[in-house]
């Protein structure tokens, strides 16, 4: 086989990932870069719920079994680096899933009439996002109106909120 291109090789990659990884678990993304002689493979995973310690080694050594196949051995090498992680804080949200894995954060989101607000996020159903600013009443929202949130990083939330 010969090499495949990086951009196609990360969506090939996605495809086959996305195909074995069990159901509720959402591939988000998968990039690959130079790191060193290796070749590092990122890949992005989330679900209602967060991830943890556990689900990232299964589905690890499921996306190894598809990387150590032959057809992939010319492309990264026999020498690649894997890496399957959580999206982070930082992750722009821009669909109804990352809408509503952040119920109850606070976040910037950017409306599609050009404004910004600042709101926690009370529910996200049926394509509605419900905002509460922390002064005025709730925004009750079409995704389609969001063009994408922010979360913000709250060092001093208590537990109940």
């Amino acid at each position: 086989m010969t090499d495949i291109p990086p951009g196609d090789l990360a969506q090939q990659i996605l495809a086959e990932v996305t195909a074995v990884v069990e159901v509720g678990i959402d591939v988000e993304d998968v990039t690959i870069t130079k790191a060193g002689r290796r070749q590092l493979v990122r890949v992005i995973i989330d679900r209602d719920g967060g991830i943890d310690l556990d689900l990232v080694a299964s589905i690890s050594h499921q996306i190894s079994e598809i990387l150590d196949r032959p057809a992939y051995e010319s492309s990264l090498g026999d020498a690649y680096v894997l890496e399957v992680t959580s999206p982070g804080t930082d992750r722009p949200l821009t669909t109804e899933s990352h809408w509503r894995r952040a119920v109850s954060r606070l976040v910037i989101a950017d409306l599609a009439d050009g404004t910004s607000v600042s709101a926690r996020i009370s529910s996200v159903a049926d394509g509605l996002v419900v905002l509460q600013p922390e002064k005025g009443e709730a925004l009750s929202l079409p995704i389609e109106q969001l063009l994408r949130g922010t979360v913000q990083v709250e060092f001093n939330r208590s537990e109940k909120e």
